[in-house]
């Protein structure tokens, strides 16, 4: 795989206005103080009661554009890259590009999904855009609202999940910048796809066709365990080929930006990838698993606290609902 001169040149993020702490949690459900945290390793989540999915996004967006330096006008496309969707129809980047108030601009815009993988693959797939020439500019977007998918009697599932959104502007590298994509991949592990779910949404599980009640089939269900021990005989194999095809060693990566999955999925990552502490970018205790807005947000808080440098190889890893597995190695 040949390197792609691709630049990010912008990133932000957005959070709603609500937190909810471990102790809250703790005394919603009725448990022990210390319970929610032990159990799940987080100690707060933003929860959206009010911002929608779109809103997140704008304000991740117009924040990485300032972070770019550049206008509305200079970006050209405009790629959602979220786990779950804002409404049915129509589809979520057409919704953030309105809620921009961009209605007068013409802007090509469609989605990229690929469950929490989503902002990887769209990064992936709009690199060789980019670098052919077909996009100047390209905003990628993901914004996920958990909170109303959730069963709040379940703690396993509502006490790590969280909102938010991330963005980020690339372009292609120019001369003498070393940004670059050094090499990307992913596979999907279809086994697993009853493994993380919310069957209704689609035509699949319409009311229209029901016969029984709906509202189960609208909340999120996990088989943690399964998905964890799919995942987990696969992960280091499939990350020692993206660094091969990148002809880089682990300890060559300066930062390890991984999906917020759970606490133990970064230390089992993190374990079975000889990672130093150094290495892994945990931003899980403070945010939970923003779904697909997970993985970007991870990334501009490596950005924006000076962890990530220019000319740093970073590794992006994680998987998502399908079950997909997916990873980039990249030069900031």
């Amino acid at each position: 795989m040949n390197p792609r001169n691709i630049r990010i040149i912008g990133s932000g993020m957005a959070l709603p206005q609500q937190q909810l702490s471990s102790d809250q949690l703790d005394h919603k459900l009725g448990l022990r103080a210390g319970s929610t945290l032990k159990q799940t390793g987080v100690r707060r989540r933003f929860l959206s009661t009010t911002e929608t999915a779109a809103q997140l996004a704008a304000q991740a967006c117009r924040a990485a554009l300032q972070d770019a330096g550049l206008q509305w006008s200079d970006i050209d496309c405009l790629v959602a890259t979220s786990a779950t969707m804002d409404q049915a129809l129509p589809y979520n980047a057409a919704l953030i590009h309105a809620e921009l108030g961009l209605t007068a601009q013409r802007t090509s815009t469609f989605d990229i999904g690929a469950s929490c993988m989503s902002f990887l693959t769209g990064l992936d797939t709009m690199s060789y855009l980019v670098e052919a020439g077909r996009y100047q500019y390209v905003m990628l977007v993901s914004a996920d609202i958990a909170t109303f998918g959730l069963d709040w009697s379940r703690l396993k599932e509502c006490g790590i999940f969280g909102d938010g959104a991330a963005a980020v502007v690339i372009r292609k590298s120019r001369a003498g910048e070393s940004s670059s994509i050094l090499s990307s991949r992913t596979e999907t592990l279809s086994a697993g796809v009853g493994h993380c779910k919310i069957p209704a949404g689609g035509s699949r599980f319409h009311p229209r066709r029901l016969s029984s009640p709906i509202d189960p089939l609208s909340v999120f269900h996990m088989e943690g365990k399964s998905v964890f021990k799919l995942v987990a005989g696969e992960l280091p194999t499939f990350a020692a080929d993206l660094l091969a095809t990148a002809k880089m060693r682990m300890q060559e990566i300066a930062l390890v930006v991984p999906h917020q999955a759970s606490q133990l999925a970064l230390d089992h990552l993190s374990k079975r990838l000889a990672l130093s502490a150094s290495q892994l970018v945990d931003i899980f205790t403070d945010f939970g698993n923003q779904v697909g807005a997970s993985l970007p947000t991870a990334l501009h808080m490596a950005i924006s606290g000076g962890r990530a440098k220019r000319g740093d190889p970073l590794l992006l890893i994680g998987t998502g609902a399908g079950l997909t597995m997916g990873g980039m190695v990249l030069t900031y």
